[in-house]
């Protein structure tokens, strides 16, 4: 029972259920879906049943954790942004602000249930470096705009 806890006792907080249970990704946030008088509905018996979702996106890794760069270099990590639609979808990334030292390369156009890659590429630069024990943390939430929902990428490194 969701009332009482595993010893048996009466909770005192409510219960939150994980974001995959609630029905969407963790790290997203759905948009308003707005009817497409072009994209037609699937009508076919096998996905008429199903109860998830003909369209979206994952990402692989759904985070980025660079660890210990050294500052004045460049370093660039891979993300896979795969459709797990049906149909093919449109994507594009928000890129970051230039004090981040992120940028994301990428080719834009329709995922037509394949896969495209990211290129995470950051330039690692300490700034008002004083006081920091020579060591800066950087963290940025790269927004990936899609049909149905904003995907969020965590980055994080640390710059010596």
């Amino acid at each position: 029972s969701l009332m009482m806890n595993a010893a048996g006792q009466p909770r005192k907080e409510k219960v939150k259920l994980p974001s995959c249970l609630q029905g969407r990704q963790p790290n997203s946030i759905p948009n308003k879906k707005i009817e497409d008088p072009v994209a037609g509905k699937v009508n076919t018996s096998s996905l008429a049943t199903t109860q998830q979702h003909l369209s979206g996106f994952h990402l692989i890794p759904p985070r980025v954790m660079l660890g210990v760069l050294k500052e004045g270099c460049t370093y660039a990590a891979t993300v896979i942004l795969k459709n797990v639609g049906v149909n093919f979808s449109r994507f594009r990334v928000k890129q970051p602000p230039p004090h981040t030292g992120l940028r994301v390369m990428y080719r834009p156009g329709p995922v037509a249930g394949l896969q495209v890659e990211l290129e995470i590429e950051i330039f690692a630069m300490v700034i008002g470096g004083e006081g920091t024990g020579g060591l800066q943390e950087i963290s940025y939430d790269i927004e990936i705009l899609t049909e149905t929902e904003t995907l969020l990428l965590p980055v994080k490194a640390n710059i010596l």
